[in-house]
């Protein structure tokens, strides 16, 4: 029975982990990495070898980093300046709270625009360029952290 719970705890975290790469609230990769040490708890740390540790350890600063860089890259790359990414990472946050679902893609689109038109009067032109910027961008990290999450669970089942 105790084994199932333990499972079913691991699975869930896992779970929370990959719905973090939509809600930026969540920390995904610690999420995932919560359900290592929940294994290790229920089962055995004894079946995860150090280098298993390392490269996981590795993986959760990857992710940390890849999902800056990519909204960074993304809003930078069509023209939009440092307003327009923390406008975007405001709507990030904010807009899957008041527009749900949509507000995922919404809010960082519009939080860069705003932000680039009322710090740096730009142009709407030039304002819409940075919010598309910041979706790509968005796109681009929740897509690289899928990746690399699903690498992080493949190899946690395949060591077990």
């Amino acid at each position: 029975m105790l084994e199932i719970v333990g499972w079913v705890f691991i699975i869930v975290l896992f779970t929370i982990g990959f719905i973090g790469l939509v809600y930026p609230i969540i920390p995904a990769s610690l999420f995932i990495f919560g359900g290592f040490i929940i294994y290790g708890l229920f089962f055995s740390f004894a079946d995860l070898p150090w280098w298993f540790w390392l490269i996981e350890i590795l993986f959760v600063l990857l992710l940390f980093g890849a999902d800056f860089l990519a909204n960074a890259v993304g809003v930078k790359k069509f023209g939009g300046s440092k307003a327009g990414l923390i406008g975007s990472t405001v709507g990030l946050i904010f807009g899957p709270f008041i527009i749900p679902f949509a507000g995922i893609l919404i809010g960082p689109f519009l939080g860069a625009i705003i932000a680039e038109m009322l710090v740096n009067k730009s142009s709407i032109k030039k304002s819409i360029r940075s919010g598309i910027g910041s979706v790509v961008g968005f796109i681009t990290s929740a897509l690289t952290k899928g990746i690399i999450q699903a690498i992080m669970v493949g190899l946690f089942f395949w060591v077990i």
